[in-house]
């Protein structure tokens, strides 16, 4: 895959962690407005680290692990926060393991 393609889902996965945040600032309350800022706070941490991977071509499996792991992290809690049945918090732990899985392999590089 190119860094140009993970170049731009970093972006649009910046911008999904905006728009989430600010609805769970100004338009959630209770448990799903804290899922909400939470799933974008970390979506864009990682979303902003793997724009810097992608501009700086360090395109690999770890930069990809980030980019899905915040995905699946962040979106399960969103879905959650929308009314999505509550068994899928079950799942969130497996975009958690791929970020930090995503950390470790970037720590390894050569």
């Amino acid at each position: 895959m190119s860094a140009s393609l993970l170049r731009r889902l970093a972006a649009l996965s910046g911008a999904i962690a905006v728009a989430a945040g600010a609805y769970g600032a100004h338009g959630a309350s209770g448990a799903p407005a804290e899922w909400l800022k939470t799933g974008a706070t970390y979506q864009m941490v990682h979303a902003v680290a793997v724009l810097a991977l992608a501009l700086a071509g360090l395109v690999g499996i770890g930069a990809w692990l980030l980019l899905g792991g915040s995905a699946i992290f962040a979106g399960t809690l969103y879905a959650m926060a929308l009314g999505a049945p509550h068994w899928l918090g079950a799942v969130t732990p497996l975009g958690g393991l791929a970020m930090i899985v995503g950390w470790l392999l970037l720590a390894l590089r050569r």
